[in-house]
Formats: C-alpha cells, structure tokens, sequence
C-alpha cells in the first residue's frame, strides 16, 4: 500500500486528494473563526485563547503543518513527472484543450502563491500569537496580548499594502480551488458525465465563499478599524 501511495502517479494523486479535503475543511473552518471578528470581537478573542498554547491546538498545529507539507510535496513531484513525462511535445501544445481551465494548468504557480501568503500569515499572527504563547511570553512584539486576535487583526490591515497582499492571496486561493475541489472527487472516480458539472459548480461555491469569507475581514477591518477599538 506504502509502495502504491509514493511511486504509482494515481497514488500520488490520491495523497493529493485526501490531504487536500484536509485543508479545505481547515481553511472552511478558520474562514468561520474569522468571521466571527466581524460580528463579535470579544467571541473571535475567546476562540483564540481557547486555540492557543494549549495541547490539542499545538497537536491540530502539527498535523495542520505535516498536511500543507505532504500535499505541497506531492504537488511538486506530480508536477516534474508530468513535465518529464511530455518532454519536449510541451512546448508544441498552441491550442487550448476543451475543458481545461487555466487554473487547471497553473496550479504549481498558484500553489508557490498560496505558500507565500501562508508565510507571511504566519509572520503577521501565528509568530504573534501561538508562538509567543509557546515561549511563555505573555505580550508580543506590537505589545498585545497573544491572545487579542481581534486588535492584531485591526493593526495589520490597518496597512493598505498587507490588503492588497491578502486579497492576492485570497484570489490565488480562489483559482486554486476552483480546480482543486473538483479534481479531489475526480481523483477517486466521481467526476462522470453527470456529476462533472456538478462538481465544478460546487468547486466555485466553496472557493467564492472561501474568498468572500476571509475578504469581507480585510476589508471589514481596513475599512471600520473601530470595530476592534483601534481608533
């Protein structure tokens, strides 16, 4: 079974597939966590408390951490195989095949893009919040408590050029999964005749709720600062 997840291409891709529904379930749930700073500044930073320095949110981390690792890693190695497979006839393809979208064909890049933004998320909140946690601090760099998820979300999109970076981030997540979801199901035999359009269109719910999830905090945020008492 080892053998057939690491060295058959279908392996690979079901690797792909089962880490991948991993991640949307995440990122479904922490676009629900940051809603809730919309609504309720005080909730969202009871949530953080709860998710912070404590073993099952240290253990979530973890497996969170092995799943962005193992589907980036596989996503590379695919990715070189199917370049070395086509060899040179890559460079002869001119005409777009039917069906094949454009995020279909850039997923790699899209992929670099989301693992960009993920490092810079880290940098603006994990490293301010659990991490600090976790060295037993009991304020961060900017002088708030790790803890006061709702003011660290006011201060960093009080910076128009963080906006922009986030709303690229979010958009190359959309593309991502536009392709992403769908091609999850399609890995494991569901995307015939009938369900293949039903699978895109729930690939651009998911990724529109995604993206109009997580932008509505930015904006929100940048927008009405006050929400948050940072003004």
């Amino acid at each position: 079974m080892s053998c057939f997840l690491s060295n058959s291409s279908l392996g690979k891709k079901l690797v792909m597939s089962v880490t991948g529904v991993f991640l949307v379930l995440f990122i479904l749930f922490h676009m629900s966590m940051n809603i809730t700073a919309i609504i309720s500044p005080e909730a969202y930073n009871m949530i953080c408390e709860l998710l912070g320095a404590n073993w099952y949110a240290l253990a979530g981390t973890a497996v969170l951490a092995l799943g962005v690792f193992v589907h980036f890693f596989y996503a590379v190695v695919l990715t070189l195989n199917n370049y070395k497979a086509r060899g040179t006839q890559r460079y002869a393809v001119t005409v777009q095949e039917p069906g094949v979208t454009w995020a279909s064909k850039n997923m790699l890049v899209l992929g670099f893009i989301i693992l960009g933004g993920l490092l810079i998320h880290l940098f603006n909140f994990w490293s301010k919040m659990q991490l600090v946690e976790i060295l037993g601090g009991h304020e961060n760099s900017l002088g708030l408590h790790p803890a006061d998820g709702a003011a660290l979300i006011a201060y960093t999109f009080s910076k128009w050029y963080y906006v922009v970076i986030y709303l690229v981030w979010f958009a190359a997540l959309w593309f991502h999964l536009t392709h992403g979801v769908w091609s999850m199901f399609q890995t494991v035999g569901w995307a015939n005749d009938t369900w293949y359009p039903r699978l895109k269109c729930i690939a651009n719910i998911v990724a529109t709720i995604v993206f109009l999830g997580f932008a509505a905090v930015v904006l929100v945020y940048f927008f009405c600062p006050c929400i948050a008492g940072a003004c």
